[in-house]
């Protein structure tokens, strides 16, 4: 049975791996994705995660039930932050276990993939030059996914 939960709080590793940690399992991959200090080339000091919370949380279930649907023998977590992190902070981490390694790769790659792509949470970007929402897709632009090239564009406020 899958985890997902997005907080305010700090992440733990731990948490996530004792949500997936069975008998069965003889392999537990896991995923940590932290903030970094650039993006782009841009100096990066802190991000600020945005969501519109059940609809997050319903999509990240809907997700992690179809991997585990998918991938026989799988289970998974994901843990996403909102709020204000700082350089350093996890942002997400995802696990996955399975009786073996190579599904239990897979389950986590697809696991922080889907999330990345089809989970409305915002990510703006400060920096000492103002902030950037990262991933604004111009209206004029297909949908992700449908259009020969990808248009993602980052929109800087100055603050």
């Amino acid at each position: 049975m899958s985890f997902v939960d997005l907080r305010e709080a700090p992440l733990s590793v731990d948490e996530a791996i004792a949500h997936v940690r069975r008998p069965g399992a003889g392999g537990i991959d896991v995923f940590l994705g932290v903030v970094r200090d650039h993006s782009d080339g841009r100096e990066v000091t802190r991000l600020e995660y945005s969501a519109y919370l059940s609809m997050a949380k319903r999509e990240m279930a809907r997700i992690a039930d179809a991997i585990e649907a998918e991938i026989p023998g799988v289970r998974v977590a994901a843990i996403h932050r909102v709020g204000s992190l700082s350089v350093g902070d996890a942002a997400i981490v995802c696990a996955a276990s399975a009786p073996h390694r190579g599904e239990a790769f897979a389950a986590c790659r697809a696991l922080i993939d889907r999330i990345k792509a089809d989970v409305p949470i915002w990510k703006r970007e400060y920096g000492p030059d103002g902030a950037a929402w990262v991933g604004w897709v111009d209206a004029r632009c297909e949908p992700h996914g449908h259009h020969e090239h990808e248009h993602a564009h980052h929109h800087h406020d100055h603050d």
